[in-house]
């Protein structure tokens, strides 16, 4: 049996709270898995059940493969963080900024393919700073595989395109205004 400050089901759900509360957007169990294990005593299929049941008592909702903390879930966080030991918070807190960062890079950072009954699809890209939209693209491709390699392409250099696209815009103002 591993040694660690988590001893039982309430110390991880309350270590499941804290981490919620301070994560910057939803993260999926696996982003949590690996944030949980800053402790020895958590394990896989004890996060499992708390996770279950903190859903199905209103403290976390689930939304397709991510959770995300509830109003009820924060209060309880709030409350209760200080039963947590100091090293415990402290080692969560240095975990999160790498997940925190990631998250934040996802959200501004967005690419959707689309399918339409001809087998076409429509690849909407989405590149913010902070809470101001850079760039927001809708592009017609002519399948969903070549919707997919561009959303590839925009994801892995997404300063790159935004700066293709306003030299090209750039250029061609610049034309307009010489003829």
């Amino acid at each position: 049996m591993s040694i660690g400050f988590i001893q039982d089901d309430l110390d991880l759900k309350l270590l499941v709270l804290y981490i919620m509360d301070r994560a910057a957007a939803p993260i999926t169990f696996l982003q949590l898995f690996e944030l949980a294990l800053c402790d020895a005593g958590v394990d896989y299929f004890s996060l499992t059940q708390a996770v279950e049941h903190m859903v199905a008592t209103g403290q976390l909702e689930k939304e397709e493969d991510r959770y995300a903390i509830t109003d009820k879930g924060r209060r309880n966080s709030q409350i209760c963080e200080s039963s947590l030991p100091y090293s415990v918070r402290l080692h969560c807190d240095e975990n999160l900024v790498k997940v925190n960062d990631a998250l934040r890079r996802e959200a501004q950072v967005q690419a959707r393919v689309a399918d339409n009954e001809d087998g076409t699809a429509v690849l909407t890209l989405i590149f913010q700073d902070g809470d101001s939209p850079l760039l927001h693209l809708e592009l017609l491709a002519p399948d969903r595989e070549r919707a997919a390699a561009w959303s590839g392409a925009f994801r892995a250099d997404p300063g790159k395109f935004y700066l293709s696209v306003t030299r090209l815009l750039e250029d061609n103002a610049h034309e307009n205004e010489t003829k």
